[in-house]
This record gives C-alpha cells, sequence and structure tokens, in this order.
C-alpha cells in the first residue's frame, strides 16, 4: 500500500485529468476547438509534470485516461502516443515561466482569433463580460510562424508576463489561471466578449464608452467571486458530461 502522500498525489492527478478532460469536451460543445489542433494543459501537484492531449485525437476523443504526462523536457512519463511539438514549446514554457498559470488553454476560437486579423486588434472595455479581463490582457502584435523551439516559446511566456490572457498575432489565444475551472471560465467569456465586439464592429457606428472608474470597479468585483464563480459553472458543465457525455471522465 502507498503512503498517504502518494495516495494524495494519485487523487490529485485523478481530478486534474478529470477536469482537463471536461474541458476538452466542452470546447467543442462551445465551438472553440479547431480539427485536432490546438491543445490543452495542467501541471500536476509536484510542480514538474504536466498533462497535456494526445496528437490526433479529436477533443471528442479525448478522456481522463488518454492525456499524456510529461517533464519540461519533453519526456513522456505517462499515457501512450506522441504530443504535437508547437504544443510542447508553448505550454512546458509557459508553466516554467509563470507561477499562475496552472493550466494553459491555447485556441483558435473563432470570434477571439478574428480580433488578432485585425491591425488595431485589441479588445474594447465597452460591455461587461470584457470587463473582467481589464488591464489583463497581454498582446503579441509579431506573428513568427509556428512555434517549433523553445526561444519561441520564451518568447510568448515573456510577452504574457503576469497577465491572465495572450492574443497572438494572426493566430489565436492563449489563456492561463490557477486550476482548470478557472481558465475555461476565462476562455469561455473571452470568446464571449470577443463575439459581442465583433457583432458590434459589423453594425458599425460608435461603440458607448464605459466611465474608466466604472470599469476597474466592475472588474475589481467580478475578480473577487472569481474563484467561487468559475468553480460553480465548471461544476455546472461538468454535470451536464456526467449525464450526456460520461465517457470523458474514463
Amino acid at each position: 500500500m502507498g503512503s498517504v502522500g502518494e495516495l494524495t498525489a494519485s487523487a490529485l492527478e485523478r481530478a486534474a485529468r478529470v477536469d482537463l478532460a471536461a474541458a476538452f469536451r466542452l470546447a467543442v460543445r462551445l465551438d472553440l476547438h479547431e480539427g485536432v489542433c490546438n491543445h490543452f494543459s495542467v501541471m500536476l501537484a509536484d510542480g514538474g509534470t504536466f498533462l497535456l492531449n494526445r496528437y490526433g485525437l479529436h477533443w471528442n476523443e479525448v478522456s481522463a485516461s488518454n492525456l499524456l504526462a510529461l517533464d519540461a523536457a519533453g519526456r513522456v512519463l505517462g499515457g501512450e502516443g506522441d504530443y504535437e511539438k508547437t504544443a510542447f514549446w508553448i505550454h512546458s514554457r509557459i508553466h516554467l515561466a509563470s507561477p499562475h498559470a496552472g493550466c494553459v488553454l491555447h485556441t483558435h476560437m473563432p470570434y477571439a482569433t478574428a480580433l488578432t486579423l485585425l491591425q488595431d486588434g485589441r479588445l474594447e472595455m465597452v460591455e461587461q463580460n470584457a470587463l473582467r479581463f481589464h488591464d489583463d490582457i497581454a498582446y503579441d502584435d509579431t506573428y513568427n510562424g509556428l512555434v517549433i523551439d523553445q526561444a519561441e516559446g520564451d518568447r510568448l511566456a515573456d510577452v504574457l508576463g503576469a497577465k491572465r490572457v495572450l492574443f497572438l498575432a494572426n493566430h489565436g489565444v492563449i489563456v492561463v489561471g490557477p486550476s482548470v475551472a478557472e481558465a475555461f471560465d476565462s476562455l469561455y467569456y473571452l470568446e464571449r466578449a470577443c463575439r459581442l465586439q465583433v457583432l458590434a464592429r459589423m453594425m458599425g457606428g460608435k461603440r458607448r464608452p464605459v466611465r474608466p472608474e466604472v470599469v476597474e470597479r466592475t472588474c475589481r468585483l467580478m475578480r473577487t467571486d472569481a474563484p467561487q464563480y468559475a468553480g460553480a459553472h465548471f461544476s455546472a458543465l461538468k454535470r451536464i458530461l456526467d449525464r450526456e457525455e460520461p465517457a470523458y471522465s474514463r
């Protein structure tokens, strides 16, 4: 029989696997995915091992048991199959450089990505969902192609810094959080905010501004309740999966 510490670590890894697998399945339902591309990861409690999706799986096929466990050197410590090299360089370098990035989500979700294609592609603080991201978005305005080496991974991690969101020019977005629940909640609301901004731009006319003091106060209130709200939101979404798609947790 293993020690209490070993049993605790095993239980924590199991919970992380279930949450990350749920995030993949939910991303499909919410149209945040693209082919068998893009990648989500979460750092385990040991601080040196992270879970990542296996290359070639549609996100509807991802489950708790088929996630890969990797170390910072790219060695597969658990699971079968290979991983996408760009996924490794993005996720490993951000996990190592950013203590607040326990979970790292990278997508080409349509509305957020649409903003990255614009010369002035910024999320404006003109809508309530957007306000939760006030002063918490970094913008990488240099597209260097695929992230295929450590240098580019480190550059992205440096641009992200202590922010929660990174807009990648001509590419997509990266969202991080201390847990899968918090990162996914941010990903969900980021896409909602971007969708409304894209729709508002399509309508033409001048966007209605929000007073700076209201932006700051609203953002502060939202962040105070963010962990509790994200936990409740993600738990509710997982209950839907438990009823309709329980294979995610196997």
